[in-house]
């Protein structure tokens, strides 16, 4: 079964991070919230406090096939600052294995230089942070392994997008049925 982490920090964006996890979980995939404050409780951009499944310096991520980084401030600039994940984004890539990111955690990748020369989205107004990437006006990119999306507004087709990647297109199509979203696909 897959098994993707979504990591989360103080000042995440709930939505983004909590679509794509209610979603996952909806097509059966395994999706484990990774806080990288060093503490279970994580609060959100609004106020919205989480409690996570592990937290980062306790895991190991040899089983992952996925990483998912929610946007939100503090929460991306918490994400960018952290140097375990920075080493894991590397290893992912190095690799070729799927990380995804949404509204302004997509800058995140383009400063590690995971963006050069690929098509990429990211929140509107942050197009100047994301440094050679071919930016593309779409609330979903996918460009090899990479998936990128705008923001909240986005999150539904983002974790659909997701869903498609490891269960197939009808799939997707199928939760977006279940949660009476019409505008996918």
């Amino acid at each position: 079964m897959a098994k993707v982490y979504i990591f989360m920090a103080d000042g995440f964006e709930e939505v983004e991070g909590l679509t794509v996890v209610d979603l996952l979980r909806r097509a059966g995939i395994d999706i484990v919230m990774v806080s990288i404050m060093g503490k279970k409780n994580v609060t959100g951009a609004h106020n919205i406090t989480i409690e996570v499944d592990g937290i980062f310096e306790e895991m190991d991520f040899a089983d992952g096939e996925m990483l998912v980084l929610p946007g939100g401030m503090p929460g991306t600039t918490n994400l960018m600052k952290h140097q375990g994940l920075d080493k894991l984004l590397r290893d992912f890539d190095n690799k070729k294995k799927p990380i995804a990111a949404i509204c302004a955690a997509p800058t995140i990748l383009a400063n590690k230089g995971m963006l050069k020369g690929r098509d990429a989205t990211c929140y509107e107004g942050m197009e100047d942070e994301m440094s050679h990437a071919n930016i593309v006006d779409a609330p979903v990119v996918v460009d090899g392994h990479i998936t990128t999306s705008k923001g909240v507004g986005t999150a539904i087709d983002f974790a659909l997008s997701l869903i498609s990647k490891f269960k197939g297109e009808d799939e997707a199509k199928r939760i977006g049925a279940q949660i009476l979203y019409k505008n996918y696909n």
